[in-house]
């Protein structure tokens, strides 16, 4: 029996008139994330934990910011995509992902976000964690100049 674990980590900057996308969830906020994409650091982070434990690189080299697909994409769909990548071989046991943001404040969001992730991966939702912490006031995250997500993936390789 094949058992892998990835992590992924990723960070985008907080700025003025872009939609606050975490988790699939649009968070009501004066502010977002910048990004190519959706900027959604949570399923940004998820995806690089999948692909890495699959030992298939990262999310920049299967969604290049050079292809004109990818620009304002939904994340959640580069996860179904990412899933489609791996069903063959894997399977997905669970995700643990920890966002890091000073604000918003972030937990009346994180079952709606766990869900939407659980559903893009075909996954029960107590199969997928979210947790969310700030960093006191210290650093980028402490001082909402950004938000950065880990995540942790474990996957098993399916017989056959």
């Amino acid at each position: 029996m094949s058992i892998r674990i990835g992590h992924g980590y990723d960070v985008h900057r907080l700025v003025a008139e872009r939609p606050l996308i975490i988790g699939g969830v649009h968070i009501p906020c004066p502010y977002g994330l910048l990004g190519y994409s959706d900027a959604d650091v949570l399923v940004h982070a998820v995806i690089d934990s999948i692909l890495g434990a699959a030992g298939l690189g990262d999310i920049g080299e299967h969604f290049p910011e050079s292809d004109k697909r990818y620009k304002d994409v939904s994340s959640i769909a580069l996860l179904e995509e990412v899933l489609n990548k791996i069903w063959v071989n894997w399977k997905i046991i669970n995700i643990d992902a920890t966002i890091v943001a000073q604000r918003p404040t972030l937990a009346p969001y994180k079952k709606a976000m766990a869900e939407n992730i659980a559903k893009a991966l075909c996954l029960e939702p107590n199969y997928v964690n979210v947790k969310a912490t700030t960093e006191e006031g210290l650093g980028f995250t402490g001082r909402s100049e950004g938000i950065a997500a880990h995540s942790v993936c474990l996957i098993i390789k399916k017989d056959g």
